[in-house]
């Protein structure tokens, strides 16, 4: 599916997506492709900065000094000429609109070279000058882009907060659209994948965030963010009957494996769910720059979630039985249960000597009844608040 979007491609997410596979495990010959494929976008966008801070964190990046003098001289040709058009500007006081213009365009610039330091610094110059709550929010995703782009996801979360801030006082349509977008990635890269979820689902029917990620990508984080944390209900109408993930089933043939597992766990096909899991391992989640420090996480969860979707239909089950199910072995089955029990992720026991799965279900009355003192107990605490306030205020008055 493809996105038309007005706003400027900058800077250019491949690249730190290439980079990042540069830090997995790659064969030499994958390895030098991804290399001179990073060359050659850096030489397409003039990105001297970028080709010089490459050299510094990848350890075989083959620098040549030539190269980055030519690059870098045709960054001090553009940024200088931008820089003598903002400085006539400012001479003529009646052209603030020209001289926050220009700003912007020096800003982004160096956002599209990649210099980080540049960047950041004449963005901040061009929000101090700016009153357009539009021109505000977009200014700061661009901001949010080059931090996402450098994996700094504390000043991604900063920035993000500055933004939501300023939608609350009147953002429009397409800008809430794009901040869903924004916020539901720093969401599942942080790993709250249950709120990124929320997020992600909605940002598919009205996705225009081309400039951060592909709409494959985000039906990819959509659907892992999905199954990891919805119940069978959601699943089915949000995810599997999804008009837009139904849309790119046929165009998206990397995203199989994961649709696939999905609809595994849903139709409780679990003969072939251990298959499935792992090709979304391999190929969707460690080859991620998001997914790829989470992958091992998702791998367990889900068959934690497998294991406790089957388990919920048996009081009790043989091993021998449940492993035949996942077409697993019963011991790598039997350590790995072994694994979620004493955390009371599974709420089950094993009987070794039987070779016997038998689950402990919670009381849900008495769980229940819980639930309510303690809800009580909140609502008791808030109406003494609000008599002592009350009280307060009634004294003021009387004063």
């Amino acid at each position: 599916m493809e996105i038309n979007s007005d706003i400027p491609q900058i800077p250019n997410y491949k690249l730190s997506e290439k980079q990042f596979l540069l830090t997995t495990n790659l064969d030499s010959r994958h390895r030098q492709e991804i290399i001179q494929e990073l060359i050659e976008l850096i030489k397409e966008d003039d990105a001297a900065p970028y080709y010089k801070y490459l050299s510094t964190v990848i350890h075989d990046f083959p620098y040549d000094e030539e190269l980055y003098k030519s690059l870098a001289s045709k960054n001090d040709e553009e940024s200088g000429k931008l820089k003598s058009k903002l400085k006539e500007a400012e001479g003529d006081e009646e052209t603030e609109v020209d001289i926050l213009a220009t700003t912007i365009k020096l800003a982004e610039y160096y956002t599209k070279i990649i210099d980080r330091k540049n960047a950041t610094e004449t963005l901040k110059k061009s929000l101090e000058l700016t009153q357009s709550t539009g021109s505000k929010i977009d200014l700061l995703l661009t901001l949010t882009r080059i931090e996402f782009f450098f994996n700094d996801y504390p000043l991604v979360s900063k920035y993000l907060d500055q933004i939501k801030s300023l939608i609350d006082k009147g953002g429009d349509w397409e800008r809430r659209n794009r901040f869903k977008t924004y916020n539901g990635i720093y969401l599942l890269a942080t790993r709250n994948f249950s709120e990124a979820a929320k997020l992600l689902i909605d940002s598919l029917a009205t996705f225009t965030s081309s400039e951060l990620c592909s709409y494959q990508q985000v039906a990819q984080y959509a659907i892992v963010s999905g199954v990891l944390s919805l119940n069978r209900v959601d699943l089915k109408a949000k995810i599997i009957d999804s008009p837009e993930i139904l849309s790119i089933y046929s165009s998206a043939p990397t995203l199989e494996p994961l649709l696939n597992l999905t609809n595994s766990l849903y139709t409780c096909s679990y003969s072939y769910f251990f298959q499935f899991l792992l090709e979304s391992y391999d190929n969707l989640l460690l080859p991620n720059k998001y997914l790829h420090q989470h992958a091992n996480y998702i791998l367990r969860e889900m068959r934690c979630k497998a294991y406790g979707q089957l388990l919920e239909s048996y009081k009790s089950l043989s091993l021998k039985s449940m492993a035949q199910n996942f077409n697993i072995s019963e011991e790598f089955l039997d350590q790995d249960l072994c694994k979620f029990i004493p955390n009371k992720k599974l709420n089950c026991t094993i009987d070794k000597v039987n070779g016997i799965i038998e689950t402990n279900r919670p009381d849900n009355k008495n769980n229940q009844y819980h639930l309510l003192i303690k809800q009580g107990d909140n609502l008791l605490t808030k109406l003494q608040k609000y008599g002592a306030a009350v009280k307060l205020s009634g004294a003021e008055r009387v004063a």
